[in-house]
This record gives structure tokens, C-alpha cells and sequence, in this order.
């Protein structure tokens, strides 16, 4: 059991590494017609791996591979994007079998675009690589006013939230979260991110940390989060 339980986490990570959703995909080619992320966590369930087990040591370890090779520039924003697709389509069936929510997860972040900006790519790249660490992501979607990011950290007595942007005109709207959050939320850690974010101007409007791609958001929560 222990040795077809490995193999089987084995193949998970693979297949959300590799952009496998289900075994209907013919993406990868060299890999149609065989089971996907979502037949492969199906019968890891059915086996009585544990939920978290499933999450942790086969759906997260995919993302995680296919994050640190986007760090290193051996993959692309469509790897990512296939890759958080079969994530997303495998984690969907563990929610619908067990109930698995915040309780489980490791830290609760919540993200968004702000204000006047209506790009998602990277701010999607980021929800799923922390969604695969592990993480209950609250995705507040596009063009989220500074209000809205103080609403929602208020609901959490332990959360962080990432701000992205990609056009120079709404860093002003990035500032503005930032000082709403600090004067309503000050407890609340916060990291930012996109194409215009300077270290620079992370600091001087007041953020704890500027991600340049996904894989700084999950190692800034992981000391976030970790224990004193």
C-alpha cells in the first residue's frame, strides 16, 4: 500500500505539472489517453489517502515544480496556466467529497487587482501557486476597490493580502489600499506585485514585502505564517 500510494502522488504531481487535467485532455500530447489529475486524485481517495495527504504530497508538489521552473525561466505563463487548471479541476474533486475549507489550510490570503486595473494573469498565477502551497486564497477578482480589501481581512483573525498590478496609471490605487488597510487593518501583512512594483515603491507606501513572481508570494507566507 505504501509503495502504490507513493506512485500514485507521484503521478498527481505529474499530471499538474505537466498541465494533465483529466484523461479526456489530449495536453500533453505524449500523455493522451492516459488517466489525469482528476481520475488520479479520484482513486487516491478511493484508496483512503487522506485528503490533506493528497493535497499536500501530490496536487501542492506539482505546483510547486512548475513554479520553481517558471522561476527559473524553464517554463511560461502557459505552463502555469495549464498547470493551475489541472490544480484547480483535482482540488475541486477533494471539496466535493470531503469538506475541506479554511480550517485546513495553512493561513488564509487574500488577493486581487486593484483599483482601474481589469489585468488577471499574474494575479491568477499567484492565487493558484498559493492555493497549491497550501494556502485558503480569497480571490477578490479585478478592478477591487481598497474598501473591498479592508471588508474582507476584517472577516479573518489571521490573513494577508497580495495587491496586484500592471499599469503604472493605478499604483496610486495600490498606495491607496495599502494606507486604508494600514490605518483599518494594521495587523494585516501585505505584499504587492506586478510588472511597474519596485522594492522601492513597495516600501515606501508601506508594504511588508514585493513579489516578483509567484514562488516569492509563497515563501513570504511561509515566514508569515510560521511560527514565532
Amino acid at each position: 500500500m505504501t509503495e502504490e500510494r507513493t506512485v500514485l502522488l507521484e503521478r498527481i504531481a505529474t499530471c499538474v505539472a505537466r498541465g494533465k487535467v483529466n484523461e479526456a485532455s489530449k495536453i500533453p500530447p505524449d500523455m493522451a489517453g492516459q488517466p489525469g489529475a482528476v481520475e488520479l486524485v479520484r482513486q487516491a481517495l478511493d484508496l483512503g489517502i487522506e485528503p490533506m495527504t493528497v493535497i499536500n504530497e501530490g496536487l501542492s508538489v506539482g505546483m510547486r515544480r512548475v513554479g520553481d521552473l517558471f522561476s527559473q525561466q524553464k517554463a511560461f505563463i502557459p505552463d502555469m496556466l495549464l498547470a493551475s487548471r489541472a490544480f484547480t479541476a483535482a482540488l475541486e474533486v477533494v471539496k466535493e467529497r470531503f469538506n475541506f475549507g479554511e480550517g485546513d489550510a495553512r493561513g488564509v490570503f487574500i488577493i486581487g487587482t486593484v483599483l482601474g486595473d481589469l489585468h488577471d494573469i499574474g494575479k491568477n498565477l499567484v492565487a493558484h501557486i498559493v492555493a497549491g502551497a497550501g494556502y485558503h486564497v480569497v480571490d477578490l477578482g479585478v478592478n477591487v476597490p481598497p474598501e473591498r480589501f479592508v471588508e474582507e481581512a476584517r472577516k479573518y483573525e489571521h490573513c494577508a493580502v497580495g495587491l496586484s498590478t500592471l499599469l503604472t496609471t493605478t499604483m496610486p490605487n495600490m498606495e491607496k489600499t495599502v494606507k486604508l488597510l494600514r490605518e483599518q487593518c494594521p495587523q494585516v501583512p501585505v505584499i504587492v506585485g506586478g510588472a511597474p512594483v519596485s522594492d522601492s515603491f513597495a516600501s515606501r507606501i508601506g508594504a511588508n514585502a514585493r513579489g516578483e513572481d509567484p514562488r516569492d508570494a509563497v515563501r513570504w507566507l511561509d515566514e508569515t505564517f510560521s511560527p514565532a
